[in-house]
């Protein structure tokens, strides 16, 4: 048997059971046949982005045919073969959100595949209820002193919790990163491997470029990052600024830190539109800040003035994207970062370095969707069927 430890919770809160909805619903349908056993998700989020040509002409357009399914359940374990029959791994992430939910539904299935075949994956899955990268080096500490094969880590900001890797690295310990946020060795940390999204900076930059198609090339907009020094949101920052310095009637008004809260990108919201009557757009560099940003906006009825690109799969997110009120989304395949996570904890465990076996890096998939993609996304994650 596997388990898995879930701060402050039995297990995460609103995707996996809104997950268990929408494979009760898809059955009910007769959209699709998963098992489901435990608290095991046998599930594959490959997200499959609506065509190139969608912003401008087809956004809206729910008729068009074209519809393919955004999100389908069906990764498997590689044919790799453990040296071991059991394994204990810790992992911990940036801070306690449904984004990291997404990606513990896929260690718990790559864990229940491999108890299939007889290998029992004990982890533990830990967060703070606020960022914290002091926290994470405690948490890192702590995981040290036990018997753990690997410890993983989704890096809180990289200067901080680099040397603490690099020091348990050093003494022995076999740790990764995983997740969105990478301390790479280019960075100067010497982690072992890599499962995750290695593309932040362009997930920035494909965000703007479609914002910035939408406003014509010229506007004021504002940008609410997340979390101070994270990798991942900041390289997506990075590639915002980068594609509005390349056009010269766009303009950034204000940039600020949000600390993956809605509440809190809610309040920025509010004061960024009060201090720029004239704004015209957000662009939101993590799964809280576009729920916080079109709630602000609603509130103060500029849907129609407005336009909003963001990230990831937040249900109320998605509606917004469905009723227009958000224009785009990048949405990240957090399922098979956590299935892939666990293979390569495997491969680590077992005395592999990265080469032949597994890469470096495993890099996962970031699509843009669109209006036209919502309800199908809506229906896929969360069982909504109007």
């Amino acid at each position: 048997m596997f388990r898995k430890i879930h701060e402050d919770h039995t297990e995460p809160v609103k995707l996996r059971h809104r997950i268990r909805n929408k494979l009760e619903v898809a059955v009910f349908f007769g959209l699709c046949c998963l098992g489901i056993s435990g608290c095991s998700r046998r599930a594959n989020a490959e997200i499959r982005q609506v065509p190139d040509e969608a912003p401008a002409q087809s956004a809206g357009n729910n008729d068009s045919g074209q519809m393919a399914e955004i999100v389908r359940f069906d990764d498997e374990l590689d044919g790799y073969r453990p040296a071991k029959e059991n394994y204990n791994f810790y992992f911990t992430y940036k801070v306690d959100h449904p984004w990291w939910d997404a990606v513990a539904i896929g260690i718990e299935d790559a864990a229940k595949q491999y108890e299939e075949k007889g290998i029992t994956i004990d982890y533990e899955y830990l967060a703070p209820d606020a960022a914290s990268a002091q926290d994470q080096i405690q948490r890192l500490s702590d995981a040290s002193m036990r018997d753990f094969d690997v410890i993983g880590v989704d890096v809180a900001d990289v200067d901080i919790v680099t040397p603490v890797i690099n020091e348990l690295i050093k003494d022995g310990r076999k740790v990764m990163t995983f997740s969105s946020s990478d301390a790479a060795k280019e960075d100067g940390c010497d982690r072992i491997a890599y499962v995750g999204n290695t593309h932040n900076y362009e997930d920035g930059s494909d965000l703007t470029e479609a914002l910035c198609e939408k406003l014509g090339y010229k506007g004021k907009v504002a940008v609410l990052v997340g979390t101070k020094g994270a990798p991942c949101h900041e390289d997506r920052a990075l590639g915002v600024q980068n594609v509005i310095a390349k056009y010269q009637n766009m303009k950034i008004v204000e940039i600020e830190y949000d600390d993956d809260s809605v509440e809190k990108s809610y309040r920025l919201a509010q004061k960024i539109l009060a201090d720029h009557p004239d704004l015209d757009g957000f662009i939101c560099c993590n799964m809280s800040n576009p729920v916080g940003t079109a709630r602000a906006v609603i509130e103060t009825g500029r849907e129609e003035e407005i336009s909003i690109v963001g990230m990831d799969h937040d249900q109320e997110a998605l509606e917004y994207l469905r009723d227009g009120i958000i224009y785009a989304l990048g949405v990240q395949d957090c399922y098979s970062i956590g299935f892939d996570t666990v293979q390569v904890a495997v491969k680590i465990a077992d005395g592999h370095l990265p080469g032949d076996v597994y890469p470096e890096k495993t890099e996962e998939i970031t699509k843009i969707i669109y209006q036209d993609s919502a309800q199908a996304m809506l229906q896929t994650l969360y069982g909504e069927t109007d």
